[in-house]
């Protein structure tokens, strides 16, 4: 097989991060529209996340959160993003690159991006290996953590995702079943 000099795998993920990007400003400057919400998986070890000491105690590989009611102060820059919310009745900022992301649910209309990453994360540096992205995503399986926000709708039975409860039941869907060949 010939080699990639050109990267697209890397290209395929960055663009999928600047959709996110794109979604989060709007929703920052027009709130969220209709029923959709966000899931949104990181890695709470990659350079750039900010967590109190608190919360990375409590999750201290990825993490979950959900952006549905109760979250405030959302502001996007191009590299990361900043939300306040409620964790246990205590209010929190939190800082996410978006090269720390892992995953994007919008359960409301059954689409996300699952984002690969490799063993660098977990000494805080996020690498790309472009695979597993599509139209829907399900969010990672028993090993992601989910914010215990003060929100009903984020304590329902739906709220954490495993393998048992994906999000949506939504397929991740790789980009290769659509290459002709």
């Amino acid at each position: 097989m010939p080699e990639d000099h050109i990267r697209y795998d890397l290209l395929a993920q960055a663009a999928l991060r600047g959709v996110v990007r794109t979604v989060l400003a709007d929703v920052a400057k027009n709130g969220l529209p209709g029923e959709h919400h966000f899931k949104i998986t990181f890695a709470t070890t990659a350079s750039g996340v900010r967590l109190s000491e608190r919360m990375r105690a409590q999750y201290p590989q990825t993490m979950t959160i959900v952006l549905q009611h109760q979250f405030w102060d959302l502001a996007v820059g191009d590299e990361a993003f900043d939300v306040g919310l409620s964790f246990g009745g205590v209010g929190e900022k939190v800082t996410v690159p978006f090269d720390a992301i892992i995953a994007f649910v919008d359960p409301a209309v059954q689409f996300g991006f699952q984002f690969e990453v490799g063993e660098a994360a977990a000494a805080g540096e996020i690498k790309v290996a472009a695979k597993s992205v599509g139209q829907t995503a399900s969010l990672p399986g028993p090993e992601a953590e989910t914010n215990k926000a003060d929100d009903k709708a984020d304590a329902s039975p739906a709220a954490p995702a495993t393998e048992e409860t994906p999000a949506g039941g939504a397929e991740v869907v790789s980009l290769d079943r659509f290459r002709k060949k």
